[in-house]
């Protein structure tokens, strides 16, 4: 957005109030110029201060309302004054910036990356590989693997003995110190599923879920999860020490899709579902009524039994259908076939296909906007308003390769740390964010508008981590 300045304010539009692009790159602006870092001139009188010899007043800074309030719009929480969490912000906000990036250079895209899932069933073996894109790696933080646990113990002892009224020296907290290399061997341990669907059994069973990355971005964000639900369902955060490295390699985590001698599980991840039985008491009502049989079977039938109510309304819309007195045979169910067909070909739901295009969309795009929603209509209304300038480009196909295989990164599993974001609070409900940022060799902590070196980074202590590709 900064190196761009010139060229988003020229073709801002007539509101660049209300416009993100313009908001970002103001932002970007009061940030990297260097020009609102600079101390303010003040009379002799006015940059005095009792006791203090050589005082510099702090910078004022810069107040982004004006972009908080543009970047929070219509979100139930980052449009309010709410205590919020960072990991969120910065999704929701890599979000906003996808979403006003159509056309252009995504800066989203040297945060994004895929992720590998692979479950193996138990019972018979087989596996099953699926992916899906992230922008932020969440680690567990295992308490129990705590390198130090007799001084913490001794610490909680000491500190439940002491006075309520003891003001405690932040110097003299011991905290449960847990290696990094903890956190990554509890991510890569699998996960029991229990209740799994084995297409290869035809039956519930149990699975094993296993998470790695099949892509490695150029700029990874680590967030460790410190807060958590206790026994109590109150959130709390947990307050240890993890030993983060300057320099990371993650090659263990690389993903490697099917190996030899692995058997992939069968199309269908859910059970074939048993077929419906027409209740012959509601037909034979609506058989009183005078419609013929087959009419009756096939309205009971598309209701899924629901009563003669909504059998008679199913009927009083499609009498007029050519194949309203046909004879009528319900289909087998066939989640297999179902599966791959879901795959080979997307069918739009028929109410929603009409509600769009009674609202003057066309039938190519109306089908676009179901297909990205997952023919949910009253999403396809968001979706529409908020691509429209996509709705008139080719749909693509299944088969063709998509842009989403496009837009990952990926290179080395080596990384640097550059930036961290801490949380100062004892709870998620109330607290204080600060960055620590390395510039020029040297780390520098970001306190809202108060800038300094940080002589000793509390990098073990950190919320979210942000580390750049060696």
């Amino acid at each position: 957005y900064f190196s761009a300045a010139d060229q988003i304010v020229t073709n801002a539009p007539n509101s660049p109030s209300s416009d993100f692009n313009t908001q970002m790159t103001k932002l970007a602006a009061g940030l990297l110029s260097g020009i609102y870092s600079k101390n303010e001139e003040k009379s002799e009188d006015e940059a005095k201060q009792p006791g203090v010899p050589n005082y510099l007043p702090p910078p004022s800074g810069i107040r982004p309302q004006l972009f908080k309030s543009l970047v929070g719009k219509g979100h139930p929480e980052f449009s309010t004054k709410r205590q919020q969490d960072a990991q969120e912000f910065f999704l929701h906000l890599l979000y906003v910036i996808e979403k006003n990036s159509r056309g252009s250079v995504n800066p989203c895209d040297c945060f994004r990356f895929q992720i590998e899932d692979k479950v193996t069933c138990t019972s018979s073996r087989k596996v099953r590989y699926s992916s899906r894109e992230d922008f932020c790696l969440s680690l567990p933080v295992p308490i129990e693997a705590a390198i130090n646990k007799d001084e913490v113990r001794k610490y909680n002892e000491e500190k439940a003995k002491a006075d309520a009224t003891t003001v405690v020296d932040p110097k003299s907290i011991i905290r449960p110190i847990i290696p990094f290399s903890e956190c990554l061997t509890a991510f890569l341990e699998p996960a029991l599923v229990e209740d799994f669907y084995s297409s290869a059994i035809q039956g519930k069973t149990t699975a094993l879920k296993a998470t790695r990355l099949a892509t490695f971005p150029d700029y990874l964000m680590i967030q460790l999860k410190k807060f958590t639900i206790g026994d109590d369902w109150v959130p709390r955060k947990l307050d240890v020490a993890v030993q983060m490295p300057d320099v990371l390699d993650l090659g263990q985590l690389r993903g490697r899709g099917l190996q030899p001698g692995e058997e992939e599980l069968p199309a269908g991840d859910s059970p074939p579902e048993p077929p419906m039985e027409i209740s012959e008491a509601t037909v034979t009502q609506l058989m009183d009524m005078g419609f013929p049989r087959e009419a009756c079977k096939r309205a009971v039938f598309h209701t899924k039994n629901q009563g003669a109510e909504a059998a008679m309304n199913w009927v009083m819309e499609h009498m007029d259908d050519p194949d309203f007195a046909m004879p009528f045979e319900p289909p087998q169910s066939n989640s297999g076939a179902a599966s791959a067909g879901s795959k080979a070909a997307f069918e739009a739901n028929p109410e929603g296909l009409a509600m769009l295009m009674s609202m003057g969309f066309n039938v190519d795009q109306a089908t676009k906007a179901l297909k990205a929603t997952n023919n949910d209509t009253e999403r396809a209304v968001d979706y529409i308003f908020n691509h429209a300038d996509e709705l008139d480009q080719p749909m693509e196909t299944e088969d063709s390769t998509t842009q989403g295989e496009a837009k990952f990164r990926d290179g080395a599993e080596k990384y640097k740390l550059v930036a961290f974001i801490s949380h100062m609070g004892t709870s998620s409900s109330v607290g204080h964010y600060v960055c620590h940022i390395l510039r020029n060799g040297h780390w520098v902590i970001y306190n809202d508008e108060k800038v300094a070196l940080s002589e000793n980074p509390p990098k073990d202590l950190a919320y979210l981590y942000l580390y750049q590709r060696i």
